[in-house]
């Protein structure tokens, strides 16, 4: 298994709110860990929501006694949710900070995956497909036939999300767990919505196959994300699930 990861600015912030983490080692009982958060919150609180999400689920994963892929990224999302939604409560400057979340997390040719908010998990197989499913107010849209897929990219209201991390006590973090199965060869992307609201997905598809390795493909996408406007933080992980006997890789760049 490779893996590569890499987090921008962007062109139009001054802040990077994203943080991303990427093991191919095992983590706790987890066999690898692949994360990428999209904080929120004002000028000094988003990033922190982001960063410390990372480190406070890492620190879950290391510490639980569960053994199920899917019960610890559940549990550690939920636990997390209440970290920093105390934190928020208890310090003004990080008031309303929140943060999305997506992980994945790959064993026996199977990937366990959960989310919150709107940064996305792709499978790049035959095709690109879209595993996660956008927790925002124009995903509702189109759910409900109000608004085209191709319209929520650019619609006004593409940035309200109807859930995030440490906004609420209560389970509105409750996230989305999926299961899929990965053949060898094929890739998993975990990206923000500066990727993809910048990138369609046709293109994304385009850039993964043409390039000559996973390095050349992250940094291809983000290049094109500024090159298209980087109106926000972009950050990507892409992952190849070519295995070799005892030989794992990991590169990521912040």
């Amino acid at each position: 298994m490779n893996a590569f990861g890499k987090t921008d600015v962007g062109l139009m912030r001054t802040i990077n709110q994203d943080s991303i983490f990427v093991s191919t080692k095992p983590v706790g009982k987890l066999p690898n860990l692949f994360i990428v958060a999209d904080g929120m919150g004002g000028h000094k609180a988003g990033d922190v929501a982001s960063r410390v999400a990372i480190e406070k689920f890492v620190k879950y994963a290391c510490t639980t006694h569960m053994t199920d892929p899917a019960n610890i990224l559940d549990a550690g999302i939920m636990s997390i949710n209440k970290e920093i939604y105390d934190m928020a409560n208890s310090n003004r400057d990080y008031s309303g900070m929140g943060t999305t979340f997506v992980a994945a997390v790959i064993a026996e040719g199977h990937v366990y995956i959960a989310n919150v908010g709107d940064s996305r998990l792709y499978y790049i197989g035959k095709d690109i497909q879209q595993i996660t499913r956008d927790h925002s107010l124009v995903e509702d849209m189109v759910r409900m036939g109000l608004l085209e897929k191709e319209e929520a990219r650019t619609h006004y209201k593409k940035n309200v999300i109807t859930k995030a991390i440490g906004v609420a006590e209560d389970k509105t973090a409750t996230p989305d767990i999926f299961e899929i199965e990965i053949d060898n060869g094929d890739k998993l992307l975990l990206c923000s919505d500066g990727l993809t609201n910048m990138v369609i997905d046709y293109d994304i598809n385009k850039i993964i196959r043409k390039s000559e390795s996973i390095e050349d493909a992250v940094r291809t996408l983000i290049n094109t994300a500024n090159e298209n406007g980087g109106k926000d933080n972009i950050s990507a992980i892409l992952i190849s699930a070519e295995y070799t006997e005892n030989q794992d890789s990991l590169l990521s760049e912040q």
